[in-house]
């Protein structure tokens, strides 16, 4: 699972290589096929099966809710999927009247929008008007329902975006995993494997490809691969991806064997190519790029030991990598484009774009050209290998892009997209009169000066996401960020100005970062909200991975690492000790609840602490909290003061 609107780029950009070099590649979305097969009125009927074998006083409110008035969602189910997928809009009167779809346990957050004056809770959002969007809105909602009372009925792993996460994620061994696949199928496993086959006897393929981007698709990836070896034991299986490029760098785990045939790293082209030269006889195993095989200890041991078990080879041929203007252009042929869910869970205008519509997914470089970053993975091949293509074979990349899907909006899924190429590709699309919209993510950095920002504007960009981590100076200089608040601000105000949205990520728990520091940068982050510089913010916290600098040199960041257990399968993210010894897991949650109400325009005339000291009264059930909050040392007008200047 990784998101309902859109196709995740990685099968759409291999489809298109593989048949730029002549190779005969299919692709399917089984993540959203998986949910389309039980959001209908037989799912449902089958969902409400499962749930009637718990006891009622197991029950979550979700489900009892969910099995009282299931004869609504059974008649609902349909025509709303329907309405979500854009096939009838129609519908969005009857929806967004309130009369028409069972309101569950989700509805009640609407009761914190309550306007007393028109006693309707969303007119602040929506007014008298934008009823598609009420509708949406209403029809996520009641989605979410229904995905609560599949995780409480059906599978305690379910969720949209991070289906068994935590049997992946950073998992040292692949015990957890293995369990989890020789256990008992569930509901999902069952609708999974008739996809699975389905899709196996409609293209009958020789090699499939899968591609796990996230923890959350490792076990249906995992799952897919057992129904094929145990129905189609001929087809030859590979997984790569972002979680195997960033976790199973030191794979060692035979077992993963049992499932897939090869596991191959960072970009898939190179790999590809001499995968599918191995399997046509034109290459030996031991001439394979950047892939993991299985074979047996006797075989790689240059002693004279005997041995009958297995051992994980990772080999690795010396072969340059594809040119990222030679890898061709992205293709969507074969996925249901109509049949995409166009969700809006969050009302704030920028942070919708996630879920919201159908975006094609192109990258303007490959890589990141700054590389810097003390939290980044800048170790690995998808930061430190800066590549960019011309703006005219970019431009000619979105023309066909168009014209396949007869979709003009696209995300730019850069790690950082060059403000250079940026400017070359937006003067491209506009002496081509080509017309699209677009967004994608940057640095907030000088070069986007506001005359290039308007540009950007012309050429169709309507949203602009970048990092500003954690918004203090001090540890912006400690991450290598290369920029400072008050630059950041007036970039950001640059973009805003020119009709742009801006989303910025956040950042806290980072290594010395104290409470004093996490109260001045949401007081920078209020100012910034306050001053119309962003639009929409999110707070990540801080994850050390082994592949970044803080990772592999923590000495120079004031923490010490704990030591992990040994690693057979995944390894990503990595504990410390920080000697501030702060609670960030305690101040994240006024964090959390700050950013919320300041992206909907709420609060950001309060004092900041009273955010975290609204959340320690609520964590400690209603006690006063066992510390205080200090002043904020950022003086109120900062940021206006910088603006002005």
């Amino acid at each position: 699972m990784t998101q309902l609107n859109t196709p995740y780029p990685s099968t759409a950009y291999l489809t298109g290589f593989l048949r730029s070099r002549g190779v005969s590649a299919v692709q399917e979305d089984l993540a959203l096929k998986l949910v389309l097969s039980l959001f209908t009125a037989q799912g449902l009927k089958e969902i409400q099966a499962r749930a009637l074998q718990w006891p009622e006083v197991e029950r979550s409110a979700s489900v009892n809710f969910f099995l009282d008035f299931f004869p609504r969602y059974e008649h609902t189910i349909e025509p709303t999927i329907a309405f979500l997928q854009g096939k009838d809009s129609t519908l969005s009167h009857r929806i967004a009247g309130r009369g028409f779809l069972p309101e569950g346990p989700r509805f009640a957050a609407l009761d914190a929008y309550d306007d007393s004056e028109s006693g309707d809770p969303l007119s602040w959002a929506f007014g008298a008007l934008g009823q598609q969007d009420r509708a949406r809105h209403l029809a996520t909602l009641y989605l979410n329902d229904l995905a609560d009372v599949l995780r409480d009925a059906v599978d305690s792993r379910f969720e949209f975006v991070r289906y068994g996460e935590s049997l992946a994620g950073s998992q040292a061994t692949f015990e957890p995993l293995a369990q989890a696949l020789a256990a008992p199928h569930t509901l999902m496993d069952e609708k999974l494997k008739v996809l699975t086959l389905e899709a196996i006897e409609k293209h009958q393929p020789t090699l499939v490809l899968l591609s796990v981007p996230f923890p959350g698709a490792v076990y249906a990836a995992f799952r897919i691969a057992q129904y094929i070896k145990l129905h189609h034991p001929h087809i030859q299986i590979a997984l790569g991806g972002g979680f195997v490029n960033t976790e199973l760098r030191e794979l060692t785990e035979p077992r993963v064997f049992d499932y897939v045939d090869f596991v191959t790293l960072d970009s898939g082209e190179r790999p590809l190519l001499a995968l599918l030269e191995h399997l046509e006889g034109k290459r030996s195993a031991s001439r394979l790029v950047r892939t993991f095989i299985r074979k047996s200890a006797d075989s790689i041991q240059s002693g004279n030991a005997p041995s009958n078990s297995q051992r994980v080879q990772l080999i690795n041929w010396s072969e340059p990598d594809v040119p990222f203007e030679e890898v061709g252009t992205a293709t969507w042929d074969g996925l249901p484009l109509q049949d995409y869910l166009s969700l809006l869970d969050m009302l704030n205008p920028m942070h919708r774009l996630w879920s919201d519509g159908r975006w094609n997914k192109l990258t303007v470089a490959h890589g990141c050209y700054w590389k810097k970053c003390s939290f980044c993975d800048v170790s690995l091949d998808y930061i430190s290998r800066y590549e960019t293509a011309s703006a005219s074979l970019l431009v000619d990349r979105i023309e066909q892009i168009v014209k396949e899907t007869g979709q003009t909006g696209f995300h730019f899924v850069d790690e950082a997209a060059p403000p250079k190429a940026l400017k070359a590709l937006a003067e491209e699309l506009i002496r081509r009169n080509v017309h699209i919209s677009w967004w994608g993510n940057i640095r907030f950095e000088k070069t986007f000066t506001p005359e290039l920002a308007e540009l950007l504007a012309e050429s169709g960009c309507i949203a602009m996401s970048g990092g500003l981590e954690v918004a203090s100076d001090r540890l912006l200089k400690l991450m290598k960020k290369g920029v400072s608040v008050e630059q950041v601000a007036q970039v950001t105000k640059g973009f805003s100005e020119a009709g742009i949205l801006v989303h910025a990520y956040l950042m806290y728990g980072f290594p010395t970062q104290t409470v004093q520091d996490t109260v001045d940068a949401l007081e920078y982050v209020r100012q910034l909200f306050e001053n119309g510089c962003i639009q929409s913010g999110f707070f990540h916290r801080f994850a050390c991975t082994v592949h970044s600098p803080v990772g592999l040199n923590p000495e120079e960041y004031g923490i010490k690492l704990i030591p992990l257990p040994p690693v057979s399968f995944g390894k990503n993210d990595i504990a410390f000790t920080d000697p501030t010894g702060v609670d960030h897991d305690l101040l994240g949650l006024g964090l959390k609840k700050a950013i919320y109400n300041f992206m909907h325009g709420i609060g950001l005339e309060e004092d900041v602490r009273s955010w975290f000291q609204d959340a320690l009264i609520e964590h400690a059930g209603g006690k006063s909290p066992a510390f205080k909050i200090p002043k904020s040392t950022v003086p109120r007008h900062k940021i206006e003061k910088a603006l002005n200047r």
